[in-house]
């Protein structure tokens, strides 16, 4: 179908936002910085409001106003419709783009926000902010920021590639995202936990290498196809299978495989760190409840659906090629074991 072009600024706007917040709330004292803890559900209701109204929204354009028919999907199914959209990439004018401004704006940027609206809220209540609390900061602050930092490599994602856009992504990022990921700071909130020094460094550590192995893995990929495979991957040419598929329209392409750095270790290793950083931020809040950790359950049935959906794409892609490429690295996302 077409493919756009995009308007890279989702680093400007978050550090703009966290400007004018600190500006806010800190210096002109326009509102206090536990302001979205003291308003946590007046905000859940605006949020689920933004929410449906911009997934109805998506769901009237794509029947009477698509920005490119070519590229609408209906099922016949006005439910299956509505949650999981009509139009795939829609659009108003040249740069606004419902998918990228959803998924990349509202509800990320919210996220460091309400973290940091948290951290305020046990310093009111508590007179100090936990390790734990720091930690969360800090290690969700670092995975937002990357986020940003990357963002053209995110444009590459099953978000942008395949997914259309309804319900399940306008709901999903205006509420499920700023509200579910950051239940560790509001569960510290309610019950703030001082883990000790030894905790606290195995708990970072774990973060930082799962943030390690999420950044690396995905920069081996993007290197790799950057130079169609003339790079090195941890000091040497890096392994991969030829493969072959044919277009709609009949063409045929060639395409590499990795099977070497990181990607030799499993087929989805990116999702690996990523799940080594979710259990670090469930691990400060202690073992007191089962409510903080339900992120790293989501997130593990999350990106094994993933695994299952891509891998499904990719066999009805490269066929036989896909089922050599499954041979060479046969694990998922840890090695020996999934």
């Amino acid at each position: 179908g077409v493919v756009n072009k995009y308007e890279i600024n989702g680093l400007q706007a978050w550090i703009i936002t966290h400007v004018l917040w600190f500006a806010n709330a800190y210096y002109f004292h326009c509102f206090s910085p536990t302001i979205i803890f003291d308003n946590w559900i007046p905000l859940l209701w605006c949020a689920n409001m933004l929410g449906y109204a911009v997934s109805t929204f998506a769901m009237i354009k794509g029947y009477f106003f698509p920005t490119n028919t070519k590229d609408c999907k209906f099922t016949g199914n006005f439910f299956y419709d509505y949650m999981m959209g009509i139009e795939f990439n829609p659009r108003i004018g040249k740069w606004f783009d419902f998918k990228l401004f959803f998924n990349g704006r509202p509800g990320i940027v919210a996220w460091t926000l309400i973290n940091l609206s948290y951290a305020a809220k046990q310093q009111e209540l508590y007179g100090q902010v936990t390790n734990s609390m720091i930690l969360v900061n800090v290690l969700q602050g670092i995975y937002v920021l990357d986020f940003f930092w990357n963002e053209a490599w995110y444009l590459k994602t099953i978000d942008i590639c395949h997914d259309h856009f309804g319900w399940y992504l306008g709901w999903g990022d205006c509420v499920w995202l700023p509200y579910l990921y950051t239940l560790q700071g509001l569960y510290l909130v309610y019950h703030p936990v001082q883990l000790c020094t030894a905790n606290a460094i195995g708990i970072l550590m774990l973060g930082l290498i799962g943030y390690y192995v999420f950044r690396m893995t995905n920069h081996q990929k993007d290197l790799f196809r950057r130079t169609n495979g003339n790079c090195k991957i941890w000091g040497k040419k890096p392994e991969y299978i030829e493969c072959s598929y044919v277009s709609v329209d009949g063409t045929k392409y060639y395409s590499k495989l990795m099977t070497s750095g990181f990607w030799g270790w499993a087929r989805h290793f990116n999702y690996t760190g990523d799940l080594m950083g979710s259990l670090a931020y469930c691990l400060t809040c202690g073992f007191e409840h089962i409510l903080p950790y339900f992120y790293i359950v989501y997130m593990t049935i999350l990106l094994t659906h993933r695994c299952i959906r891509d891998e499904h794409r990719c066999f009805s892609k490269y066929g036989k090629d896909w089922k050599r490429y499954t041979a060479a690295v046969p694990y998922r996302l840890i090695p020996g074991i999934f």
